[in-house]
C-alpha cells in the first residue's frame, strides 16, 4: 500500500514542502530511501525500525520504499524520522491515512518512541500556512516556537503513540496556544550598565551615537583602556527588538539550531563575539547544506570583533559586502541561499603591535614600518565602512580611584529611543530603512542637506584626511544621527564638526 505524508526541508532560512511517499509491497524485507537524503536520513532506516517495535507497533517485514519529493532537492537532518514513521504505519494499515494530507509532520524519534526537538521549526511553521497545511504535528519541545505563527494549528506530542492517537481521534486534542504576553517583545536587559564606566566621556558619546543610528564603531587604544568593557555595554542602550525584528532573529537562530531549549522568541538583540582565530565560513556561513554564520546570527544586533587586527585579512574582507548590502549570499553548485545580515559592527584594536603608540604613560617601541604593516591588515574599503573611529585613552590615576559618575544605561537608552523614533517618522515611506546607517546616496541628498558652513567643514576634512566619497557619506550619516539626538531637523555645522572628529584612524594614517 502507498501512503503520502507531508514534511518540510530548510533552504537558507526558508522552508520547502517535502512529500514523504512510503510504499510497502511484496519482496525481500528491507528499506530503501530515495530523493537525495543525507546520512542522517539514511540512518533513520534503522532508527525508525527500532522505534516502531519499542513503541508497540508492528514493523512490516516486507519491502519498503521511501521517496522524498521533490527528487532534485537535497534533504538533511533527523526531522524526517517522524513523517517516515507515520508513513510506514499508514502504508501498513496500522493507522488511518485519511487525515495525512491535512497536516505537516516533523521531528526526530528516539528508540523508545519519544520525540526529540529539531532545528528550523519557526521557518517551517511560517511557510506551512502558505503550503495549504491545516496543522503542524511536531515534538512538544518545539511547540511554543511554532505557535508564534498565527493562524496555524500546532500540536506538540511527547511520544509516537501520541501522534497515532491524534490521527485516530484529532478532536480530543487542542492546539498549542501562545498568549499575548508570550508573543509580545520583552527585553531582559542583562547587559552590563554604562554607569559602571569611569571617565571615557568621548567613547560613551560615541556609543550613544552608534546605538541611535546603527553605526559601525571601532575603538582604538592601548591595553587596559576599557575598549572591550565599553563595547559590551552597547546592547544595554539599544532600543528593544520590535516583534517583526524578533521574528527575523528567531528564524535565523532556529535554522542554526540555537532554539531547542530557548522557548518561543529571541527577545534580546544578539551580541556575537567570535574569536580572532575564526575562519571566513564561520563568519559568513557555509557548509554543504549552508547554515548562517556569525554575521547572520548578529542580524538586528551586534557583531563584536575584539582585537580586530589579529583577524586574518582575508577573513575581514568577507565583511565588506554584508556591511554594504545587509545580506550575505552563499553559492553552491546546485544551490544558492541568502541570509540576512543587517548588523552593527563594533571592533576594538591596539594602535600598534606593542599597543602603546600615542600613550601618555608608556613609550611605544614600534618602528614606523611596523606600525604601517600593522594597519595594512585593515583595508581602506573596510575602514571606509566603519562610521565611528574612536580613540580611547588610558584613564588617569585620579579617574581610576574615583567612583563612577556617568549616566546609567536606562537614561541613555531613552535618548537613543527618541532619536530612533524621529528617524522612523522620517523613514515612513521607505520600507527598507530602519536607522540612519542604512541610508543610501538618494536619502542623504534628501535628509542631509548642508548649509555653506557645514559644506566648507566637510570639504576641508575631505582634503586634509584624504577621505573617499564613501567615508564622506558616512560622516553625513553620523551627523544626521547627532542632529536627531539633539532633536534638530536640519544639519548644523556643529553636527558635521562632531561627526568629523570620529575619524581617528584617518587622522593617524
Amino acid at each position: 500500500m502507498l501512503a503520502r505524508v507531508w514534511s518540510a526541508s530548510i533552504v537558507g532560512i526558508d522552508a520547502v514542502k517535502v512529500g514523504v511517499e512510503v510504499d510497502v509491497s511484496g519482496g525481500l524485507p528491507g528499506i530503501v530511501v530515495l530523493g537525495l537524503p543525507d546520512s542522517a536520513i539514511q540512518e533513520s532506516r534503522e532508527r525508525v525500525k527500532a522505534t516502531l517495535k519499542n513503541a508497540g507497533f508492528a514493523f512490516p517485514m516486507r519491502k519498503i520504499v521511501i521517496n522524498l519529493t521533490p527528487a532534485d532537492l537535497r534533504k538533511e537532518g533527523p526531522c524526517f524520522d517522524l513523517p517516515i514513521s507515520v508513513g510506514i504505519l499508514a502504508a501498513s494499515e496500522q493507522i488511518s491515512a485519511d487525515l495525512l494530507g491535512d497536516y505537516l509532520f516533523l521531528g526526530e524519534v528516539s528508540l523508545d518512541g519519544s520525540l526529540r526537538a529539531v532545528a528550523g521549526v519557526l521557518p517551517i511553521a511560517a511557510a506551512a500556512e502558505k503550503m495549504g497545511i491545516t496543522g503542524l504535528v511536531l515534538p512538544a519541545d518545539n511547540a511554543q516556537e511554532a505557535a508564534v505563527v498565527q493562524g496555524l494549528a500546532v500540536y506538540g506530542c511527547q511520544h509516537l503513540s501520541d501522534v497515532v492517537n491524534f490521527l485516530n481521534n484529532p478532536g480530543r486534542y487542542k492546539p498549542v496556544q501562545m498568549s499575548d504576553n508570550e508573543t509580545l517583545h520583552v527585553t531582559s536587559l542583562h547587559s552590563p550598565d554604562l554607569q559602571d564606566v569611569k571617565g571615557q566621556t568621548h567613547a560613551r558619546r560615541a556609543l550613544e551615537i552608534a546605538a541611535a543610528g546603527g553605526h559601525n564603531l571601532i575603538f582604538v587604544g592601548p591595553p587596559g583602556s576599557g575598549k572591550t568593557m565599553l563595547a559590551r555595554r552597547l546592547p544595554g542602550i539599544l532600543p528593544p527588538l520590535s516583534f517583526a525584528e524578533s521574528l527575523e532573529v528567531t528564524r535565523i537562530h532556529s535554522v542554526a539550531g540555537l532554539l531547542k531549549n530557548r522557548g518561543s522568541l529571541v527577545r534580546d538583540r544578539p551580541f556575537r563575539s567570535p574569536h580572532h582565530s575564526a575562519s571566513g565560513p564561520s563568519l559568513v556561513g557555509g557548509g554543504s547544506f549552508p547554515r548562517p554564520g556569525e554575521i547572520s546570527l548578529s542580524h538586528n544586533g551586534i557583531l563584536f570583533l575584539d582585537e580586530l587586527t589579529e583577524f586574518k585579512r582575508d577573513v575581514l574582507e568577507f565583511l565588506r559586502q554584508p556591511l554594504e548590502d545587509g545580506y550575505v549570499t552563499i553559492s553552491r553548485t546546485k544551490l544558492s541561499v541568502m541570509f540576512p545580515a543587517q548588523f552593527t559592527l563594533v571592533a576594538s584594536t591596539n594602535p600598534c603591535p606593542c599597543g602603546y603608540y600615542g600613550d601618555t604613560i608608556q613609550q611605544c617601541t614600534c618602528s614606523p614600518r611596523q606600525r604601517e604593516q600593522y594597519w595594512a591588515k585593515l583595508s581602506g574599503p573596510l575602514m571606509d565602512r566603519i562610521d565611528l573611529q574612536v580613540a580611547v585613552n588610558r584613564l588617569k590615576p585620579e579617574e581610576i580611584t574615583q567612583q563612577p559618575t556617568g549616566e546609567a544605561s536606562t537614561s541613555v537608552r531613552q535618548r537613543v529611543q527618541e532619536a530612533r523614533d524621529r528617524a522612523s517618522i522620517r523613514f515612513q515611506a521607505e520600507a527598507n530603512l530602519r536607522c540612519n546607517a542604512q541610508m543610501q546616496s538618494s536619502h542623504l541628498q534628501k535628509w542631509c542637506k548642508l548649509d555653506d558652513g557645514s559644506r566648507n567643514l566637510l570639504e576641508a576634512a575631505i582634503r586634509k584626511l584624504g577621505l573617499s566619497a564613501r567615508a564622506s557619506d558616512r560622516i553625513l550619516k553620523v551627523a544626521r544621527t547627532i542632529a536627531d539626538l539633539a532633536a534638530e531637523e536640519k544639519l548644523q555645522p556643529n553636527h558635521v564638526a562632531e561627526a568629523i572628529q570620529y575619524r581617528t584612524i584617518d587622522r593617524m594614517q
